[in-house]
């Protein structure tokens, strides 16, 4: 079930927009000390005035624990008592059935909260809603980068990121990919991995900074996928974002987003030149693999131009 949360904050910040319900809680909801409450801070919590306001209200911190554990641990602890202390992913509702912790709330410990991170990063939602602009896909609670990827926040704050359906169309089904090694740092707006195609080879500027966790390697194995299924199948890789409403700014959303598109279908349509306008565009979709078709689209002037690096 997709969360109704909008973009927009009463407050003005930006919201992250979830895929399960439960995560757009706040972890004060998510722990049972407010009746309601959605995150408005990205999972931020160490930026966030309410969390802030949260700790010094309840007298939880100090110097020791403050190190040691999140705050939502120590609440944790206090509330329940003894051997009956129930899962945080069963309190959350990230679980159906009811589950024991055994960890002492100290969750990097446990083998059952990494066997549900590990299916997270493997586990693909039901396939997007999706809105035609300007003849390009544009899938529903995604964001975008500026280089032609896209973002997908999920379970936790980790963020998906993939190929956009402008890119597919523009270079085709490419024939080689190159991720970041796990364990990697990428930067926004900094060459984060390459692709190739027919002997040519291109960066892709990283869309959110962070620690590379895993990466797709079906999509490795066979970069096709990403051609015929980016936004699910075709995924690259999840992320650990470093200050997750920071990435926020300069990622396109909804409106934004498609405004975004239709700026950069003119100066597509510029480039291809008005004798290749009836083949870039039939029936509403715009064809795919643009630069396989045309002689005349450069491959050094599409990487330029759209994904803002340089040919490699």
């Amino acid at each position: 079930m997709n969360a109704k949360i909008t973009n927009q904050g009463k407050n003005g910040r930006k919201r992250v927009k979830g895929f399960q319900v439960a995560e757009d809680k706040c972890i004060w909801m998510k722990a049972g000390v407010v009746n309601f409450r959605l995150c408005d801070n990205a999972y931020d919590c160490n930026t966030c005035p309410f969390d802030h306001g949260m700790i010094k209200a309840m007298n939880l911190e100090s110097p020791s624990e403050k190190e040691a554990n999140p705050v939502w641990v120590q609440y944790l602890r206090k509330r329940y008592q003894g051997s009956e202390r129930p899962c945080r992913h069963a309190l959350t509702g990230r679980v159906d059935a009811p589950k024991i912790c055994t960890m002492d709330y100290e969750c990097y410990h446990c083998a059952y909260d990494q066997l549900l991170d590990e299916e997270e990063f493997v586990r693909l939602v039901k396939e997007p809603v999706y809105k035609n602009v300007s003849g390009f896909k544009v899938a529903d609670g995604y964001y975008y980068h500026m280089g032609h990827s896209w973002v997908r926040f999920e379970h936790g704050g980790f963020a998906r990121v993939g190929f956009d359906d402008f890119f597919v169309k523009l270079f085709g089904a490419i024939s080689e990919l190159n991720l970041p090694p796990l364990g990697a740092t990428l930067k926004q707006d900094e060459v984060g991995w390459t692709f190739g195609r027919n002997g040519n080879h291109a960066a892709v500027l990283s869309p959110v900074t962070g620690t590379l966790l895993s990466t797709n390697y079906k999509a490795l194995e066979h970069p096709e996928i990403t051609n015929y299924d980016p936004y699910q199948s075709g995924w690259l890789f999840i992320i650990e974002p470093d200050m997750p409403k920071r990435n926020l700014r300069k990622l396109y959303f909804e409106k934004e987003c498609f405004d975004w598109i239709e700026q950069e279908s003119r100066k597509l349509m510029s480039a291809i030149g008005p004798q290749y306008e009836q083949l870039a565009a039939t029936g509403g979709e715009v064809i795919n693999d643009l630069y396989g078709n045309i002689p005349d689209l450069a491959w050094d002037r599409l990487v330029s131009t759209f994904l803002h690096t340089e040919k490699i």
